[in-house]
């Protein structure tokens, strides 16, 4: 069976290594990597290739930056070309991006069997690419292996076949669990002089909070107001362009407190999280991460995809709201939210051995 398996960000690229390295127990899989190059940047791709320890792509399309549909349509060009070429009898997609959704219509176009990982993430919000990419996915593919109970009935109440759902658990936390003991190798704190729990890590990227002025000055106002923490905000490329047009580029860099930094790499990121008082952020991956390293998390966005870290109570949306922001941070420094807590709460991403059970159902689908 040849499998390929489309990625282009580094979220896809963590969700895709558990199933890529599980692949040389079934000797009857021949999995080969695509690339789209949505993230195009060293920083931003090529070093969680390293660090995860995964095979040259056999493809890469370095489609880059762009908008939507220009970036869409770029790739779909790029990988119905690649599928004619490499012939797969069913393609991966993992995610939720505009790398998942071109895969997963170019592949569905050609009679190519679609699998999604992750599949029935919903946030119910329209306006978020994310949101159509992954519903657009779901429904053109023939494998939906969804990370929770919680992601299954959303696909069921879509009226999607129930054998067609399988419920795996996910890969990204496989992902955290193996490469734990090198996340806590790395000397980040020691490097920009921080303590446990002593600092908070920011990350924003999403295009409703930093290509809207006013939402992106609103958080970044309410983060200068948070003087008795330490500020670790490795920038996106996305988002630096947006705060130098603001102007708020300066007013960070005048604040001792801040320690603005680059895209860092998987291990680093982790380990920021792990030590850190609080994440802020808009990423739906860390959400999660923050929740298994036992962070309290605070979102900032108005809903979210990733509902269970909620209703257990350890994360909070706040959207853009400044007054929102500052009482969740209040709330999470008066230790109402305890790391000891996180110990005594089933995850309900692990259903164990989540890369293997994928590709065994994909093995037998074959035989």
């Amino acid at each position: 069976m040849k499998v390929v398996i489309v990625i282009g960000t580094r979220p896809q690229i963590i969700k895709s290594a558990p199933i890529i390295h599980a692949a040389n127990k079934f000797s009857d899989i021949n999995l080969e990597i695509v690339h789209t190059g949505q993230h195009y940047d060293y920083e931003m791709s090529r070093i969680f290739f390293n660090e995860l320890e995964l095979p040259e792509p056999i493809v890469n399309l370095g489609v880059g930056s762009g908008s939507h549909a220009w970036q869409t349509g770029k790739m779909m060009i790029g990988l119905e070309k690649a599928f004619l070429e490499l012939e797969p009898d069913l393609v991966l997609v993992p995610g939720d991006t505009n790398s998942t959704l071109a895969a997963a219509l170019s592949s569905v176009k050609l009679h190519i069997p679609v699998a999604h990982i992750e599949a029935g993430a919903r946030s119910y919000d329209m306006r978020m690419p994310e949101e159509v990419n992954r519903r657009l996915t779901d429904h053109c593919s023939k494998f939906l292996f969804a990370v929770s109970e919680s992601c299954a009935k959303n696909l069921s109440r879509e009226g999607i076949p129930k054998e067609r759902i399988i419920v795996s658990g996910d890969t990204m936390y496989e992902s955290l669990l193996k490469h734990l003991p090198q996340v806590l190798m790395d000397n980040v704190l020691k490097e920009f002089r921080l303590f446990h729990e002593g600092y908070v890590v920011l990350t924003i990227h999403r295009p409703e909070n930093v290509d809207e002025p006013q939402r992106l000055k609103a958080i970044v106002e309410a983060i200068l107001g948070l003087k008795d923490l330490n500020i670790v905000f490795p920038c996106h490329p996305r988002t630096k362009v947006r705060l130098q047009e603001t102007g708020l580029i300066e007013k960070i860099s005048k604040d001792n407190n801040i320690i603005l930094v680059e895209p860092v790499g998987y291990h680093r990121m982790l380990n920021l999280i792990k030590h850190a008082k609080i994440v802020f952020t808009d990423s739906g991956g860390m959400q999660k991460e923050a929740f298994w390293l036992k962070t309290p998390c605070i979102t900032l966005r108005d809903n979210t995809e990733w509902v269970e870290t909620v209703d257990l109570g350890f994360n909070i949306l706040v959207g853009s709201n400044p007054s929102s922001i500052m009482e969740a941070t209040a709330r999470v420094t008066r230790d109402e939210i305890l790391r000891e807590q996180f110990s005594h709460v089933t995850n309900p991403y692990d259903v164990g051995g989540a890369a293997d059970k994928i590709l065994k159902v994909l093995y037998d689908s074959s035989s």
